[in-house]
This record gives C-alpha cells, sequence and structure tokens, in this order.
C-alpha cells in the first residue's frame, strides 16, 4: 500500500495531482527522480519524482512494491508496476540513496475498463495520476456499491492519497458511523480517524459522538488514555466538547494535581480551562505564596493575570512603601495606572 511520508507531502501531493489534472499542455511520461530511505517507516522507500519544473510529486513505498529494486549501490533498473501502468526507472544508488531518470507506460486494459465505468477518454495524464496514487478499478468499483458513485478524477486522487478504500468505509458504518459522505472519508483518513479509535472510546465507558465531535477529538489529540485520566482525577461528567477544549487548553493531570496542592480544588472545566487561557500556573502561584499571598482565591488569581499583577509589580510597590496591600488593591491600583513611575512622579517636588 502506497503512504505519503507526512502531512505536508500529503497536502503537497494532492496540490499537485489537482493541478495537474485542470492543465491541457502535452503530457511528457518521463521525468528525473531521486530517492531515499523513509524517516517514518522501515523497508520503505520515499521517492520524488519530477515531470518539469514545479511538477513534483512525493510518495512512500514498502520495498517489496518494487521489482528488481537493489538500494546497495551501483547502477541500478527497476519498475513500479500499477494497474494503470508502469513506472520504469534508471539511476544510481548510494548509500541507500539514489537518482535517475524515469518513464511511465499507460495501461491500455486499465483505460478500456476505466472506460466501461464511465471514465472515457482517460488521458495519460490522468493514468499517471492515478498510478501515482495507486488508484485501482476495484477501489473504484468498491466505493460505488458503497453509494459513492461517480467520483471525479480529483476525488479518485485523493482516495489514492489518503487511503480512503471500501473497507475503510464499511468499517466505520459498523462502528456506528454510516452514510458518511466521500469528503468526510477524506477528513477522516487526514485526521486518522480510525474504527480502533471509536472502539476504544466505548471501551473505556465513553462515547465518541457524532462524527464532527469524533473528528475534532482527533484532530486536538484527546485519546481514549486522555480521556481515562481526566475521568480519574474526578472529572467524571466532562463532554466531548470539554475533552477538546481541555487539549486545545493544554489542560493535562500533572496540571490539574498540582494546581489542587495549590489550593484550587474545584473539578469545574470552565475554572480549570479559565486558569489555563489566563496563565494562572503552578509557579506563578508559587511566587506569589513567596510573596504572602497564601491564600489567593481563583477569582483574584485569575484577576492578577488579567490586570498584569506581576511579582515584580508588587515589589516595586513594597519598596515604595506600600508593605500591607491587599490583592484587591493591588488590582486596583494595576486597573487605574498607578505604578512605581506615578508614584515617583508624584513624590517628586515641582520644579520652581
Amino acid at each position: 500500500m502506497r503512504r505519503l511520508s507526512s502531512p505536508l507531502s500529503l497536502v503537497a501531493a494532492l496540490l499537485v495531482a489537482t493541478a495537474a489534472s485542470a492543465e491541457s499542455a502535452d503530457f511528457e511520461p518521463r521525468g528525473t527522480w531521486t530517492a531515499s530511505p523513509s524517516r517514518r517507516q522501515d523497508n520503505t522507500l520515499h521517492l520524488q519524482l519530477q515531470q518539469s519544473p514545479g511538477h513534483n510529486m512525493g510518495f512512500s513505498e514498502p520495498l517489496a512494491s518494487f521489482k528488481g529494486l537493489s538500494t546497495t549501490g551501483g547502477a541500478t533498473t527497476f519498475t513500479l508496476p500499477r494497474e494503470a501502468g508502469t513506472f520504469h526507472f534508471d539511476g544510481q544508488f548510494q548509500d541507500s540513496r539514489g537518482a535517475g531518470h524515469f518513464r511511465f507506460d499507460a495501461s491500455a486494459a486499465f483505460a478500456k475498463t476505466m472506460a466501461s465505468l464511465g471514465y472515457k477518454d482517460l488521458t495519460p495524464k490522468a493514468q499517471f495520476q492515478l498510478a501515482a496514487t495507486n488508484v485501482t478499478t476495484q477501489r473504484i468499483q468498491g466505493l460505488a456499491a458503497l453509494g459513492y458513485k461517480d467520483l471525479g478524477l480529483d476525488a479518485l486522487i485523493q482516495a489514492g492519497i489518503f487511503d480512503v478504500t471500501p473497507e475503510y468505509a464499511r468499517a466505520l458504518a459498523d462502528a456506528g458511523y454510516p452514510k458518511l459522505t466521500f469528503d468526510q472519508l477524506v477528513q477522516g483518513r487526514i485526521h486518522k480517524v480510525t474504527p480502533e479509535r471509536v472502539q476504544a472510546f466505548t471501551a473505556a465507558g465513553l462515547k465518541p459522538g457524532n462524527w464532527d465531535e469524533l473528528t475534532s477529538m482527533a484532530i486536538h489529540g484527546v485519546t481514549p488514555d486522555y480521556a481515562r485520566e481526566m475521568r480519574d482525577i474526578g472529572f467524571k461528567d466532562l463532554s466531548n466538547e470539554d475533552l477538546v477544549a481541555f487539549r486545545i487548553h493544554k489542560v493535562t493531570p500533572e496540571f490539574v494535581k498540582q494546581m489542587r496542592e495549590l489550593g484550587f480544588k474545584s473539578t469545574d472545566s470552565d475554572d480549570i480551562v479559565a486558569l489555563r487561557i489566563h496563565g494562572v500556573t503552578p509557579d506563578f502561584m508559587k511566587q506569589m505564596r513567596e510573596l504572602g499571598f497564601k491564600d489567593l482565591t481563583r477569582d483574584q488569581a485569575l484577576a492578577f493575570r488579567i490586570h498584569k499583577v506581576t511579582p515584580e509589580f508588587v515589589k516595586q510597590l513594597r519598596e515604595a512603601g506600600y508593605t500591607n496591600i491587599t490583592p484587591d488593591e493591588l488590582v486596583t491600583l494595576r486597573i487605574h495606572g498607578i505604578d512605581k513611575v506615578f508614584i515617583r512622579s508624584m513624590s517628586e517636588k515641582p520644579k520652581k
């Protein structure tokens, strides 16, 4: 199975493929290639194909997909067979990295089968794109059988790039998400929404919610383990929206435990998020305690951060003689712009 090496590579390849499909210039089924070991997967080769300036496509492919490939060094000739056609490569490898030239031979049998599926007058350029993204007629027919019919060329290329398969669509339907649109399937693949993730949430006694909630949780890194950890430290009734907010604002179990040790016992999710949003951190609270404010309430701590009552500000006022000032007074002084500069200016004798 063909895999792109990174999200950026996925997007880049999609943009290249989409742009190329819209062009009407003469198509040259040849170009240059470079290759290197994939950084993300063992026994996988990352290929960059360049047909002309500005026409690049990068993807990673298991070594077993190639025929005649040797990366040990020296001259090499190998192929990458696809249903849509075959890529022929020749060049050199050294230290598992290679470069050379390639050509693409479109398959007449594939074009004939595609015509029977409604994709008539398929161009060599289109076949090149479908081959590069490993789109097969079996995949097209399987998606059509599930209701994803008459997909355009760009959609088929997306199916190849993001590995949208009939098996993936069926598995999500079995997990409780039937009748997803094709765009939702692509979105699910991009954000790694898998049936296994749904099952893991359910096994943990959690409800993954509707498709948008499930996708949002995947985007922001809400895992079953994270949800379980937050529940175990007292957040028994968090909604999926609460969990997403926690992740967005970097609310971790460690942060909650530290703040509780400093006196903030609330298990209200809005309270915890507010502390994170306004920068009320364990370090900030420890500094304020060292200055004598040992019993700051949540509201007072938030007011300090909102109005920029910092440890430095407190020290400056004490140096100016305000040694017994209260938290509320500190906030009032900040609101009205009274700081050491203002105090110094008021204490200076007017010039005659």
